[in-house]
């Protein structure tokens, strides 16, 4: 038999405030700030006040009302009366003091904000405001719009076009006075018009990060292509499962049409205009060996932070792109990940130069690849004298495999472990690393060994 937590004395005097929504109105002007959220979280529960949140949104004490953290499915009615009271506040020319609400946030963050007013001890209460208010854009100020509005546009969730569309006329009929701001673009299984539609009504300068984990025709990426150029700010670009057709069905394709990816990466990297903090390009089997040598001569990627291309298989390549590659951009990297990409040793003989002079690197993986015991202990003398590294991920080495299907023989694992054990006590540096097997197909996971000098 469970006992159920008795309701508090705040959420007791906030049902009895909300069953007449006329005087939860008439009480806001008195209502003490620290109030408001539980009192809106109690009516955003409900299906029945919505004039109760209409008026806390124009009455909102805080700089920003984090409604997104609450969203977890779209509700656009709810929104409606958030946005009918946001009116409300548009339109005041002198403003009541108390009435601080400079962003409406409809991403999916300030979960800890609302977590704080439902009896989470672990969230500390802040006097002046939930979260910080962020700038729109690095390049963009909007001195004229007195309230910003955040929206994530994620089509990875279903059914989030009605809600989009919703916020973004909504935004559009008060041009000049609020901003709409949609920093992230993230676009799973879903069919291009349904994003097309959005990406034409939304200003794709204020995007800063995209991710695409979507198989498309060469047209339709060609299309997308357009859109990237757009995005004057964009920082962070990851690209995931995105295959080509083969090569007899491009005769059927406009061939004039930009597109990205197999042979064509200079022309999506041509589109960017601005240096990429991060790049990802994830399970991409097909890449040439002309766009490896775009990515390294590409000017827009000589500022990376983050690079990652797991699944990018580098089995016929010559090592000489992506040498020159993390030769660019060796001053500024801090996270580098070659996972999966069916590297030899050859070809990590010809980086390991280049690799130790990534001293802001803090997050070094490169598992998952065919590396004998003596590249993994040159890896780890390489990589001694960078400071910055956090996080070390290497591949179990193939002496350490059976020849039937793979598996890992734990004997020869604990001899190589004790003999890289003994590489780092001798390079005379606490470090903790780990060896990673190869992905097993029956039981779906890939293991992780320690090894460990303090």
């Amino acid at each position: 038999m469970s006992i159920r937590t008795p309701p508090t004395l705040l959420q007791l005097a906030g049902e009895s405030l909300l069953r007449d929504q006329a005087s939860a109105i008439a009480a806001l002007e008195h209502l003490p700030a620290e109030l408001f959220p539980p009192l809106f979280i109690l009516a955003y529960q409900s299906r029945r006040q919505k004039e109760s949140l209409k008026a806390m949104a124009q009455a909102w004490p805080y700089p920003v009302l984090p409604l997104g953290g609450l969203m977890h499915r779209p509700r656009v009615k709810v929104l409606k009366a958030v946005l009918d009271g946001l009116d409300v506040l548009l339109a005041q020319e002198v403003r009541p003091r108390r009435w601080k609400l400079r962003v409406l946030d409809l991403r999916n963050l300030g979960a800890n904000f609302w977590r704080m007013w439902c009896g989470d001890s672990t969230q500390k209460r802040s006097p002046t405001g939930p979260v910080t208010v962020h700038r729109s854009s690095p390049n963009m100020e909007h001195p004229l719009a007195p309230v910003e509005v955040f929206l994530d546009l994620n089509f990875k969730e279903r059914d989030r076009d009605e809600f989009f569309m919703y916020v973004i006329q909504w935004a559009q009929q008060r041009e000049g006075l609020l901003h709409l701001c949609c920093k992230t673009l993230r676009i799973a299984e879903v069919p291009f018009q349904r994003v097309r539609k959005v990406l034409d009504a939304v200003q794709l300068g204020c995007i800063q990060e995209v991710e695409v984990n979507r198989i498309w025709d060469l047209p339709t990426l060609g299309t997308f292509a357009l859109y990237l150029g757009q995005m004057r700010n964009l920082q962070r670009l990851s690209l995931s499962h995105i295959h080509m057709l083969r090569l007899q069905h491009l005769r059927e394709l406009d061939m004039d049409s930009p597109s990205f990816l197999r042979g064509r990466l200079d022309q999506m990297l041509r589109c960017l205009q601005t240096p990429l903090d991060k790049l990802s390009i994830t399970n991409c089997q097909r890449l040439t060996h002309s766009d490896l040598t775009h990515l390294c001569q590409s000017p827009n990627l000589r500022q990376l932070k983050s690079l990652h291309l797991p699944g990018v298989s580098l089995a016929d390549f010559h090592p000489e792109p992506l040498r020159a590659l993390l030769e660019a951009v060796a001053p500024t990297l801090q996270d580098l990940g070659l996972d999966n990409c069916a590297m030899v040793d050859s070809q990590v003989e010809a980086i390991l130069p280049v690799l130790s002079r990534c001293h802001q690197l803090r997050e070094f993986t490169i598992s998952e690849n065919n590396f004998s015991v003596a590249t993994v202990e040159k890896l780890l003398r390489h990589t001694a004298g960078l400071r910055s590294l956090e996080l070390e991920l290497y591949p179990v080495p193939l002496e350490c495999y059976t020849t039937q299907g793979g598996t890992v023989n734990k004997e020869r694992l604990a001899l190589v472990r004790a003999e890289l054990t003994g590489i780092l006590r001798e390079l005379g540096q606490p470090r903790t690393i780990c060896l990673g097997t190869k992905y097993c197909n029956r039981c779906g996971i890939s293991k992780c060994y320690d090894v460990e000098f303090s």
